[in-house]
């Protein structure tokens, strides 16, 4: 049976204390979960939003196939 790799806490510190500016008491209240959504590295997709909509229509417009009058 393999070793569960550690936290990184100095990184996860610097991330929650500086980057994401929280108290320290605000992070030592959140989950290790709640920490990686504040960050953005869930695994969850993002949300769509306009500007990735109009980019993914333009990358596949909508078009009839055969001759385009």
């Amino acid at each position: 049976m393999s070793a569960r790799p550690a936290f990184d806490w100095p990184a996860l510190m610097r991330l929650g204390l500086c980057e994401l500016r929280l108290t320290p008491r605000d992070f030592w209240a959140l989950t290790p979960a709640e920490l990686m959504i504040c960050l953005g590295l869930d695994s969850a997709p993002a949300p769509l939003t306009r500007a990735r909509l109009e980019e993914l229509a333009a990358r596949f417009p909508d078009h009839a196939k055969g001759p385009q009058e």
